[in-house]
């Protein structure tokens, strides 16, 4: 089975490279930027399940696809996946099928309609990670672990051939038959959790030192009444435990978003916060994340304006 990684960045250059680490058919789709730090360097990962260096890790840049492949793994931002499809798009072949690991569900509508609905798998990662400066992949945390499965439920041919290939590297993969639901329990608590840490600038460890529990589990609830209204209502097991991490003193969770605010980068507001607020059946409903979104969207219009007030001054 040949794999196409569309990128080679923390998600992406993380389970493709535990991926060709296992000898399995993998090829990164890259911009040249990256592809002249893997021809330098390799693809680096530094992890608490073990280091890799992969010289020279098989890539095609950008622009340059001119054969297909059997799976595509797609693992961008979601503000860059218009982008990434038109990169992509040489690669898929009359058999081929696409993995998304976004997050939220726009993605899928978007994939379905350039596509088509047949190719395009339910998926989600769950992972910390990101690029240092010299572009070395480090892995966060004690979690790495894809999950797959058709959005129709049952486990298919090409979700048990997925999982055969995924079995044996240096991450835990499954196939599942209610991926719809586990993207959206994803989903609820990632936009619970960015809300509340970017919110307040802090881990939910400091938010619950400072008395603030009560807004984590809120905002969590929240969340959780959205996916209800859209017709996909989490499991008690999943609530439960969800709720138990946004009330731990000693923690020191955030969001990924947080980071992106740290380093004044973009961040994927719309898409995991703004977007789950479309299932609001009232703008009254869901107070908390629509402050959160707000805050969010107040942060991106300041980076843009001091981005175009950098770019029109005189050197």
């Amino acid at each position: 089975m040949r794999i196409l990684v569309v990128g080679a960045g923390a998600t992406g250059g993380y389970f493709g490279g535990r991926l060709l680490e296992a000898g399995r058919d993998v090829t990164f789709l890259v911009r040249p930027g990256r592809a002249a730090k893997l021809a330098e360097a390799g693809l680096i990962i530094s992890s608490s399940f073990g280091d890799v260096i992969l010289s020279s890790p098989p890539s095609v840049l950008v622009g340059e696809v001119r054969e297909t492949f059997d799976v595509v793994l797609v693992s961008c931002k979601a503000y860059d996946l218009a982008e990434a499809i038109d990169a992509l798009a040489p690669a898929v072949g009359p058999d081929t099928f696409i993995l998304p690991l976004l997050n939220g569900m726009r993605h899928l509508d978007v994939l379905d309609e350039r596509f088509g609905a047949h190719r395009v798998l339910g998926g989600v990662c769950m992972i910390s990670s990101r690029l240092d400066p010299t572009g070395r992949i480090v892995h966060l945390n004690d979690v790495h672990r894809i999950v797959f499965g058709e959005r129709t439920g049952g486990l298919t041919p090409r979700v048990s051939a997925l999982t055969k290939i995924m079995g044996g590297c240096r991450f835990e993969a499954r196939g599942s038959e209610h991926i719809i639901l586990e993207m959206w329990e994803k989903w609820v608590f990632l936009a619970a959790l960015a809300g509340v840490t970017c919110l307040m600038r802090a881990s939910v460890g400091d938010i619950v030192t400072a008395g603030g529990a009560d807004l984590a589990t809120t905002l969590f609830e929240e969340c959780r009444t959205l996916a209800a209204n859209a017709g996909s209502p989490p499991r008690a097991e999943f609530l439960e435990k969800a709720r138990r991490r946004f009330t731990y003193a000693d923690s020191t969770l955030t969001a990924s978003m947080l980071g992106d605010i740290e380093r004044g980068t973009r961040t994927e507001a719309d898409h995991i916060l703004g977007d789950l607020l479309r299932y609001a059946d009232t703008r009254s409903e869901a107070p908390f994340l629509r402050t959160a979104y707000t805050a969010l969207k107040s942060y991106e219009a300041r980076r843009s304006r001091e981005r175009m007030e950098t770019l029109g001054s005189p050197d």
